[in-house]
């Protein structure tokens, strides 16, 4: 980066970080006294209640940034577009679902609409199942599994934002390790609207670190799962970061919520039912302590999925087997402290 660039970024990334920061702590306030609280019941892992709905103030500060840089053309009109309009869609429906909670059915309805827009736009019929850099077209069956992976990635959130800081945490540590990777790979670009996002939800880690005094909620969990089907789709459309990488810094959030759900398919009647029963949540609640749990995690992260990661981008042609190395451990860890853990 030039001295420019590198002045630029700074003030953005400190600039998006103070406001999401500030705009917590106000929106904090506003939401114990019109009691937007997050009430315990047989799911939830605390044991008070919580103002809820926060990721309203970091989705909204990552969209005023990025409508910013795209109003400077720093980032193409495609993406400006994508990322803007699609992400205000998914914060207002996220957070009208944190007051009203909207039916389940209208949920995967719009989290349809919002994978649709992505892929359509961007005018490809889909990417993710290519592993071709760039991507091939996969014809119309490789988009309507590129939409149910969309969707998934919504969702997966959601299910992983169970506990205090677990998913701001993890949103921090992928978006600084794939906004390194873009750096390092001269897509200045991008790697700062992804360091954009790490910043804005940086302000919110501060907040919902445990104990947390405030959760994200829907508003937050899928905006940011809109935010990163964006980014895939976009890297990969271009051959800038493969899907072998992505699953390799997503392996923690990616295996757990979808080994958890194949095996309650097995083992649970009704197992699209609401549940607690993923294996960081099992731990949590026999610890007491989610702090511990969280620590359990970051260091997954930093010691074993951040070298995995670089070697990715560096070994591209034994990617496969790295991702295969990445994944491995949170198999193992959820085959025993997941569903099977809990017989629920």
């Amino acid at each position: 980066m030039s001295s420019e660039q590198v002045t630029v970024t700074l003030i953005l990334l400190s600039g998006a970080f103070i406001a999401s920061m500030s705009g917590i702590l106000l929106y904090r306030s506003i939401a114990i006294k019109f009691s937007i609280i997050a009430v315990k019941n047989f799911r939830t892992l605390h044991d008070r209640d919580v103002p809820k709905g926060g990721g309203i103030v970091f989705s909204l500060v990552f969209i005023l940034f990025s409508g910013f840089i795209w109003y400077l053309r720093i980032i193409p009109n495609d993406l400006g577009f994508v990322i803007c309009v699609g992400g205000l869609a998914a914060t207002i429906f996220g957070f009208i679902d944190d007051l009203f909670n909207i039916p389940a059915k209208f949920k995967l309805l719009v989290q349809i609409s919002l994978s649709c827009f992505i892929i359509f736009y961007f005018g490809h019929t889909l990417l993710l199942l290519s592993t071709s850099s760039p991507p091939v077209d996969a014809g119309y069956l490789g988009m309507l599994v590129g939409i149910g992976v969309l969707v998934w990635l919504i969702n997966l959130y959601n299910f992983m934002d169970g506990a205090d800081g677990m998913a701001a945490s993890g949103t921090v540590f992928i978006c600084m390790v794939i906004s390194t990777v873009l750096f390092s790979t001269n897509n200045y670009e991008l790697g700062l609207l992804v360091a954009i996002l790490a910043c804005v939800c940086l302000g919110f880690l501060v907040f919902n670190w445990p104990p947390a005094s405030i959760f994200m909620g829907d508003s937050g969990s899928v905006f940011i799962g809109y935010i990163f089907g964006v980014l895939i789709v976009y890297t990969m459309m271009h051959g800038q970061i493969s899907i072998w990488t992505w699953i390799t810094v997503f392996a923690y959030f990616g295996i757990d919520t979808t080994m958890t759900l194949l095996l309650r398919i097995i083992l649970v009647k009704k197992w699209y039912g609401a549940h607690r029963s993923h294996a960081y949540q099992n731990l949590a609640r026999v610890w007491s302590n989610h702090r511990k749990i969280l620590y359990c995690v970051l260091c997954y992260h930093l010691l074993w999925i951040l070298p995995l990661t670089i070697m990715s981008v560096t070994y591209e042609k034994h990617q496969e087997l790295i991702c295969f190395i990445a994944v491995l451990p949170v198999i193992l860890w959820t085959l025993k402290y997941g569903p099977l853990f809990s017989k629920d």
